[in-house]
């Protein structure tokens, strides 16, 4: 067998049922969000996976933890893998975004790259940072091991991404990004290379109605 990595997206919170952008802010998950998290638990743990690494930010740390106490573990926190920190939008609702920055919204649609905000990050730079995070991960697993890696919607698209050498945009355009508490499932292939194998596995019994996500 072949090294594996299943990347989760955090489960839902406030901010994202309010179609608030979040990026770095610490914002803790919903009621709804625990109920993803506590559906996805086992689904997640019966892989037996032999590391759990999850973003620092609040919101994926607590997603983890319910997979690491299913397996007696404990969970390593890594600021790589957090949000995209999306500059002076972090806090402001969609719409309002949208009014007051109509060209980059329009641009971001596109799948075009830029520093979210102003003084935020552009996808590259989420990219190039997740990426590192994955392959300290991956060089710590034997041949044939699994690793869990919590991170966040646009984190994890670009993550995956890059991971398998799809251009951002493409990415962004074609496989768009996981819903809260879903996961995308990766496998290292014989020439060394990663392929994505699912996209968008879930627990139905704990997401059903929500929303398709966005970028926030």
């Amino acid at each position: 067998m072949a090294r594996r990595l299943i990347v989760l997206r955090h489960g839902e919170t406030g901010h994202n049922a309010a179609g608030i952008w979040q990026g770095q802010l610490d914002v803790a998950l919903s009621d709804v969000g625990v109920a993803q998290a506590r559906a996805a638990a086992p689904l997640i743990a019966a892989r037996r996976p032999d590391l759990v690494v999850s973003s620092d930010l609040a919101r994926a740390a607590a997603t983890a933890d319910l997979v690491g106490e299913l397996l007696g573990v404990e969970v390593e926190r890594d600021e790589r893998f957090r949000e995209i920190h999306v500059g002076e939008w972090q806090g402001r609702s969609g719409d309002e975004v949208r009014a007051e920055y109509p060209v980059e919204a329009e641009r971001m649609l596109t799948g075009d790259d830029f520093r979210r905000g102003g003084t935020g990050e552009s996808v590259a730079e989420v990219a190039t940072r997740t990426l590192a995070g994955a392959l300290d991960v991956i060089d710590r697993l034997p041949e044939d091991g699994i690793a869990v890696i919590v991170s966040h919607g646009v984190a994890a698209r670009a993550l995956a991404a890059e991971l398998v050498g799809l251009p951002q945009k493409q990415a962004w355009l074609q496989l768009g990004g996981l819903r809260n508490c879903h996961w995308a499932e990766l496998g290292q292939v014989r020439s060394g290379g990663w392929r994505i194998d699912a996209w968008n596995l879930g627990a139905p019994d704990a997401v059903e109605g929500a929303p398709w996500p966005t970028e926030r």
